[in-house]
């Protein structure tokens, strides 16, 4: 139960990046999170959050309390000419640190920024941080801001690093980006003063590429070694009865996951697994640093502390921003000046600055556990993640809380629990009605229920919940219906038995992507004609006809198979040659 008090709470959002919803350890996972374990277990683990399946729309929803599209990343940080769609954040939104700051916080930021803009990050000339199309944390109500403006990098060498407002470079060879955004994180702690503050840290693991210490990635080895679908299995009957009702079933493997049977690079395989679980590890032991902090200065009793990831596992490798593996914007060196060695390639050990790998779609199958498809897809998989909510003041026992809540939520509740309000103007600018809703008395153990439906839309796949009913297409398919009460792994589509139900939650995704600025997929963005982000010709972005024919795009694009001799991954998928 949750009791007024008259001191007001700090807040700190920890965000994961590309972590699966069985990936920590209070959500069924092996990995040893033990800081996030304890925050869990002393504190509100909601099973029914869900973010918005990729890395900047989930970043923009939260931040405003508005679904992407009206915060102005709709899609990606390409500007596509379009308010809803320009790839930064709106100024007719206002951000959780702009709001607590008005209300007498201090603010900090420490980690990845990714919704204000996007140019080459080979070349950061071409870069004009705090201009038009160009905000920074420093812009958008945080006081101190130490980390980057973009996506993914080398984390012994991150590209668009910053302090404050300045680009900075590497100087050291010890240098790792997942521990430098707790120590910075730990650093603001230590120079704030006495009033009430606001904390973001977005870690950018453990987004690919694969890099960790090495004695974090030897703790890991030869614990995947029986491999992707028995670890698969081990997880689910752990969330079984916890986090997980015992009913809903394990989804049969994606498509394209191989036999591990038939996995020639057994040790290597593992070795790619192991990483990752380190790089998650690693992220673990820099939430302890930050609440080792909070307990020596007094602050832990009473700062609220959330924890969530902005997407599903990612089975690609390389394309951030774009639909295409992109290995250029990122052939950066380490910080010793050795060429990375691009690519996953067997028997070469992932985890020094030197390699740059990711573990590739059978694992991230894994990491969302019992769910099917990834990061990009609306299904389950793509959009639902563990939440942990810690409030020693206020939550005085453990609860495992199962009302559905998406990220344009998060914002409201904070603001509802810092006393502080979302306003109408901003800056001399019109704010757009916040989107989301409170579910502040949730932390009460009051009951809670969204008035509104829980709407989806990235890259054409599209999904609407309204309570136990889920209506989700798989861009291009159809729709397809589940009771998410009683199956929500999605295995058993109603679509042809309750036709009333899905024509009444298909009406009502259709009113909300009118009302939010929905562009269909795909969308045609003209620039003398010449500039388009997904059509079927060669001046498609996110389609190299060098690699992927036009007339078998939608065979290999949408449709998955396992790989053999005669195809190759790309952008996660099994692809013919």
């Amino acid at each position: 139960m949750i009791e007024k008090s008259l001191n007001k709470p700090n807040v700190i959002f920890i965000l994961a990046d590309d972590l699966g919803y069985s990936d920590i350890g209070c959500f069924g996972s092996e990995i040893n999170t033990p800081n996030l374990d304890s925050l869990g277990n002393n504190g509100i683990l909601m099973t029914q959050m869900y973010n918005s399946a990729r890395c900047c729309p989930s970043r923009a929803s939260l931040l405003s309390g508005l679904t992407p599209h009206q915060a102005g990343v709709g899609h990606m940080v390409e500007n596509l000419g379009t308010h809803n769609y320009q790839g930064y954040l709106s100024d007719n939104c206002v951000t959780i640190a702009e709001c607590l700051k008005d209300s007498g916080y201090q603010t900090f930021m420490s980690g990845k920024w990714h919704v204000g803009g996007h140019e080459d990050i080979q070349d950061l000339s071409k870069w004009r941080p705090g201009e038009k199309g160009f905000p920074t944390p420093k812009q958008r109500g945080f006081d101190k801001f130490f980390g980057t403006l973009t996506g993914a990098g080398n984390f012994y060498n991150p590209p668009t690093l910053m302090l404050e407002d300045k680009f900075i470079q590497v100087e050291s060879t010890d240098f790792h980006y997942t521990d430098e955004i707790s120590n910075h994180a730990v650093r603001m702690l230590n120079e704030k003063n006495s009033d009430p503050f606001f904390m973001y840290v977005a870690f950018t693991a453990p987004h690919w590429p694969l890099h960790a210490w090495e004695e974090d990635i030897s703790k890991y080895e030869g614990k995947y070694r029986k491999g992707w679908s028995q670890t698969r299995m081990d997880r689910y009957e752990e969330m079984r009865g916890k986090v997980l009702d015992p009913k809903w079933k394990l989804t049969k493997e994606d498509p394209a996951t191989p036999d591990w049977d038939g996995i020639k690079n057994k040790d290597w395989e593992d070795l790619r697994m192991a990483t990752y679980s380190a790089q998650i590890e690693q992220m673990d032991r820099g939430i302890g640093k930050i609440i080792d902090k909070l307990k020596s200065i007094g602050e832990f009793e009473n700062t609220v502390i959330m924890f969530a990831a902005d997407n599903g596992g990612c089975a690609e490798f390389l394309a951030e921003d774009t639909n295409q593996p992109n290995p250029n914007q990122f052939n950066n060196p380490g910080p010793d000046g050795k060429k990375v060695n691009f690519g996953n390639i067997p028997n070469l050990r992932p985890g020094p600055a030197d390699t740059f790998m990711s573990y590739d779609l059978p694992w991230a199958n894994l990491s969302n556990t019992p769910f099917r498809l990834f990061k990009r897809w609306v299904h389950e998989g793509g959009i639902s993640t563990p939440f942990v909510i810690h409030w020693p003041d206020k939550i005085s026992s453990h609860n495992v809380v199962n009302e559905p809540v998406q990220f344009a939520d998060i914002s409201p509740t904070i603001l509802d629990i810092c006393g502080s309000a979302y306003p109408n103007t901003y800056n001399g600018n019109e704010i757009i009605p916040v989107e989301g809703e409170s579910f502040a008395n949730l932390l009460k153990g009051q009951k809670f229920s969204k008035d509104k439906p829980l709407c989806w839309e990235h890259e054409g796949n599209r999904a609407v919940r309204v309570g136990d009913w889920k209506l989700v297409s798989e861009f291009p398919g159809p729709w397809e219906l589940y009771n998410i009460a009683e199956d929500r792994s999605e295995t058993n589509n109603l679509i042809n038995k309750e036709k009333e139900i899905a024509s009444d939650l298909e009406k009502k995704y259709g009113e909300w992507a009118k009302r939010c600025g929905v562009l269909d997929w795909p969308i045609r963005v003209d620039d003398e004609s010449t500039r388009k982000i997904y059509s079927m010709n060669k001046n498609e972005v996110g389609l190299d006809p060098n690699i992927t024919p036009l007339e078998i795009e939608e065979e290999r694009r949408y449709k998955r198979k396992p790989p053999n001799e005669n195809n190759i991954t790309v952008r996660g998928m099994r692809y013919s040659k």
